[in-house]
């Protein structure tokens, strides 16, 4: 299969990789980075969470970053909903799109929601019918597609099952998300074979985890299977709150790197995106995990010469 010829990032470090910092972050800084983001050129930048601040502190203040952001024309800022209260929440902050989330492991699901894979799916039907009543665009995530902290290996049937439901519900992509990022390319590349034989691949995003330093190798296996949509995080930040072990989503600047490499159509500015991976990593105190947005930075700095 041939490579496609443009790919589109969906930006999840305002959310998917905040919501696991230690370090406390206010709206002024979140709104800074979903801006900085947009900027650079990613076409999806998934701005927050309405979400139990209790179990999830870190989307504290997402309702501010909605109303507190100036929207870039043709850029999309979906929030993460797991319920109706949550998704009236999104609505009344001016969200547009959201994204919903099921797991094809009946143990995360139980740690993660309280609630069993068949009940999660149940509670998400009035969040798809009023999503569909106001024409909010909705997006599904399932994750632990290739490995569970719980249940250990998933049955590529358990996950073609849960994405199958939420497409059905009115998902317009789902988004199979390698949780805890065990998954190697050949494991990735079966399981994108498997589940296209339910779902088109058109309809399917990746979504990789870096904990065995697999993610842009899965992103390349991804990309020979004909996969043009991946979800990634600036500065690699992240993790799960309830997968123990997580590291952080494989890095959009790395991901963007490998993409350029290939000729590769993202409309992404590599070094805006390298400079506010910098930036947020230097404001939590961490260390920045893009391996790809280090390196250019550091030649830049020095002259832009590579060393050999």
């Amino acid at each position: 299969m041939s490579l496609p010829q443009a790919v589109k990032i969906v930006e999840v470090g305002p959310r998917d990789g905040l919501q696991n910092e230690s370090a406390e972050v206010s709206a002024a800084i979140k709104i800074a980075l979903v801006e900085r983001l947009a900027a650079a050129g990613l076409a999806a930048v998934e701005a927050g969470a309405f979400v139990s601040v209790n179990k999830v502190p870190q989307m504290a203040g997402s309702r501010e970053v909605f109303q507190g952001l100036k929207r870039r024309p043709g850029t999309a800022y979906p929030a993460l909903v797991p319920n109706m209260k949550g998704f009236e929440a999104a609505v009344e902050a001016g969200v547009t799109e959201i994204a919903v989330f099921v797991s094809a492991s009946e143990g995360f699901s139980q740690h993660n929601i309280a609630c069993s894979r068949a009940e999660s799916l149940e509670r998400l039907r009035d969040v798809a019918e009023a999503a569909a009543s106001r024409n909010i665009l909705m997006r599904g995530y399932v994750s632990c597609i290739a490995g569970c902290p719980y249940d250990g290996a998933i049955a590529p049937d358990d996950v073609a099952a849960m994405a199958e439901a939420l497409v059905a519900m009115g998902c317009y992509e789902i988004s199979l998300g390698d949780t805890i990022g065990v998954g190697t390319a050949g494991q990735i590349r079966k399981l994108i074979e498997h589940i296209s034989t339910h779902i088109p691949r058109e309809k399917l995003a990746m979504h990789f985890h870096d904990t065995y330093g697999q993610g842009v190798a899965n992103v390349l296996a991804s990309l020979e299977e004909g996969i043009s949509v991946f979800d990634s995080s600036v500065a690699g930040l992240g993790g799960c709150p309830f997968a123990p072990g997580a590291s952080g989503n494989v890095a959009t600047e790395d991901i963007v790197y490998l993409l350029q490499g290939l000729g590769i159509k993202t409309g992404v500015d590599l070094m805006a995106v390298a400079k506010t991976g910098d930036w947020i990593s230097g404001y939590l105190g961490r260390a920045n995990a893009a391996r790809a947005g280090t390196a250019l930075l550091a030649a830049k700095k020095n002259g832009g010469t590579h060393g050999g």
